[in-house]
């Protein structure tokens, strides 16, 4: 389970490093892209970017270097939570790709949340 646990980590992390990044970095392209980025302030797309990218370094760091690693699945739950409002975000404007976009990140970073709290702890 601790390697299916670590592929699931990694996988989401850099889902969420490039999308964050695109987001925080890269945001007038990105504007340009995804309506919804356009639909909100720059400044909150920015934001939650810069949460994805920290997001996806704490599913990793912790766990390679040994410290404070009850930061991986605690992370894994807020990326869960911020995937559930995102999943309530693109339902309300009829975004159904997007919905299942975030769904499925926030079934996996939930996944990587029970499976780090109880399963296999780091």
């Amino acid at each position: 389970m601790n390697v299916v646990l670590w592929v699931a980590q990694v996988l989401l992390a850099l889902a969420f490093l490039g999308a964050g990044f695109d987001q925080a970095a890269n945001y007038p392209d990105a504007g340009r892209r995804m309506a919804w980025v356009r639909a909100m302030p720059g400044w909150l797309a920015r934001i939650i970017g810069a949460v994805e990218m920290l997001g996806a370094v704490l599913l990793i760091v912790p766990g390679l270097i040994g410290v404070a690693v009850w930061l991986t699945p605690a992370t894994a739950l807020a990326l869960a939570a911020l995937m559930l409002f995102a999943v309530n975000y693109h339902e309300t404007r009829g975004e159904l790709p997007q919905i299942v976009f975030s769904g499925v990140f926030l079934v996996v970073a939930a996944f990587v949340a029970v499976g780090r709290f109880f399963i296999a702890p780091l």
